[in-house]
């Protein structure tokens, strides 16, 4: 797990935007893992700002979403997949007939999540998979207490979290008690795993994320086992990690400036 601490959160869009951006230099075909929510929308701001400049292009690219909630009607404004659609791929060339996302209106909502897991690996797998992280460690909707084995399966929202997301919707009442999730072992699955965190909200997920023990009580530990993630936060997000100064520092000096 690398851990980079920038100072400011307006930091971290531009810095994961290029992480994609040198992913589809190098394979035009990547396919992306995107994630609704406020993490990713400063990289998504950022993607789109280099779209309009030229220096990339989504046409050839396949994207598949994180999680998504069950009990809205199509086309609903507070779906992922439409969250998504309006913050990101209507302003981009990525066709959205390549946004792919799982069927939460089937009639059979197991065979719809492992027709999802199938689609992943007939699409070759995912490249990038974006995340945040909740208050209480979950990624994805992979709530304390869920498998780190996990595949993409009907998951029951934790009330804080339900909360939490109430400000997207007119009341609280709104927001869905189930969801579809990619599990944690689908999401340890992708071959770059780039998690967002910022605000001193988030500080004490991030600290027992990277610095605890692998938990299923801490679902977004798991990322502790990828062989490549990259966890980008601000300085307010880090302030409980205990070794936060070498963490910059080994950010300052990584080997032959590689890649992420």
């Amino acid at each position: 797990m690398e851990i980079v601490i920038v100072e400011s959160s307006t930091d971290i869009g531009p810095l994961v935007a290029t992480m994609v951006v040198g992913l589809l230099e190098r394979r035009p075909g990547a396919v992306l893992g995107l994630a609704g929510g406020d993490s990713p929308v400063p990289v998504y701001e950022s993607l789109i700002a280099a779209h309009r400049r030229g220096e990339v292009s989504f046409a050839d690219a396949s994207a598949v979403t994180l999680d998504e909630y069950v009990g809205l009607p199509p086309g609903h404004p507070r779906s992922y997949r439409q969250v998504i659609i309006d913050d990101f791929v209507s302003h981009v060339d990525l066709p959205v007939a390549s946004l792919h996302t799982p069927d939460v209106h089937a009639a059979d909502l197991d065979a719809a999540c492992a027709e999802f897991e199938a689609h992943i690996v007939r699409l070759g797998g995912v490249d990038l998979q974006l995340l945040g992280i909740g208050a209480n460690g979950h990624i994805g909707f992979n709530e304390p207490g869920s498998s780190l084995a996990s595949r993409t399966r009907i998951a029951t929202l934790h009330p804080r979290t339900r909360a939490d997301n109430a400000r997207f919707f007119a009341s609280a009442d709104e927001v869905p008690y189930h969801v579809v999730t990619q599990g944690v072992g689908t999401v340890l699955d992708a071959r770059h795993a780039v998690l967002i965190a910022s605000g001193g909200h988030k500080r004490e997920a991030v600290a027992a994320m990277v610095e605890g023990p692998v938990t299923a009580f801490v679902p977004a530990s798991a990322l502790q086992l990828h062989p490549h993630a990259t966890v980008v936060i601000d300085a307010a997000s880090a302030a409980d990690l205990r070794l936060s100064e070498y963490y910059r520092f080994a950010h300052e000096h990584r080997p032959h400036r590689r890649q992420y």
